[in-house]
């Protein structure tokens, strides 16, 4: 096979250009092409056998654009890697995440348990791809589309937590104004109370609902998060507008877990949740 030169890329140029491309990225990109060189492709050669365009495949390799799951399943069995590629896709997703949150979704990945109260929004863990994305849509200032796609995958990449194995707890709090409030068109929201019926039936998640008339509680003063980590460290976290906090002082930590356990006596139980759900279910 006789070799193609490829564009040579002034480095220099490629920093002033990209400042802010995440080490993730860079390091999925460099192994890439050096698996795609011991291989004796092109950039052209690999795309057409994985079916991305030689963009795509050169957009990847500069670390400018983070590879999805199916670029990395195909080009992992293409460049026959045994995983190597695979193995890098969870840090390639969490890299998507703002930077506020990045150390969060490190330690949520792995954690025992995790408890959340939501009023206002479905929470991440649960939220369908096109609530995600309609979220996204509707940031101030504007996003661009690919930074809309990007951060909606990384959304439901943190969502394998559900599914894990060894299994973690998760708990949901969930305000009642947050599943009424038509985030996207009704059948966005449609899709996304019969989402949050069927999570609510798997043994390691209890979704309930915080009436809207319940009066004054202690949730009343914002959404947060407590969590326990696979070494038992009890932790908390706190965010509004693009700032997060995790905190970690134990007396504070264990004022969220006295607050949760109340807003769970508060809420409406499993099966009356999952009723209120499925009457918005039916009402649309």
């Amino acid at each position: 096979m006789s070799a193609v030169r490829e564009p040579r890329i002034d480095r220099a140029a490629r920093g002033r250009e990209e400042p802010d491309v995440p080490g993730a990225w860079s390091a999925y990109g460099t192994l890439l092409q050096h698996l795609r060189k011991q291989a004796g492709l092109t950039q052209q050669q690999l795309g057409d056998a994985i079916g991305y365009s030689l963009e795509q495949v050169a957009s990847v390799e500069r670390g400018r654009r983070p590879a999805k799951t199916a670029f990395t399943t195909a080009a992992d069995r293409t460049l026959e890697a045994r995983g190597v590629l695979e193995v890098l896709q969870d840090e390639v997703d969490r890299a998507k995440l703002p930077r506020f949150f990045r150390n969060f979704a490190l330690i949520e990945a792995e954690v025992v348990s995790r408890f959340s109260y939501d009023p206002l929004l479905v929470p991440g863990l649960l939220q369908t791809e096109a609530y995600a994305r309609a979220v996204f849509a509707g940031h101030c200032p504007p996003l661009s589309e690919e930074t809309v796609d990007q951060l909606t995958e990384a959304r439901l990449s943190r969502q394998k937590l559900i599914s894990r194995v060894p299994m973690a707890e998760l708990s949901f709090i969930i305000g009642e104004e947050a599943l009424r409030n038509p985030v996207g068109d009704g059948g966005v929201m449609r899709e996304q109370w019969q989402h949050l019926l069927g999570v609510g039936h798997l043994r390691n998640v209890e979704v309930q609902v915080m009436p809207a008339a319940t009066g004054f509680h202690s949730g009343l003063d914002g959404p947060f998060v407590a969590l326990e980590t696979k070494e038992h460290q009890h932790l908390g976290y706190i965010e509004s507008q693009e700032v997060g906090c995790l905190v970690r002082d134990r007396g504070e930590v264990s004022a969220f877990g006295l607050r949760y356990g109340k807003l769970r006596s508060q809420a409406l139980n499993a099966e009356e949740s999952a009723r209120l759900i499925g009457r918005l279910v039916g009402e649309t």
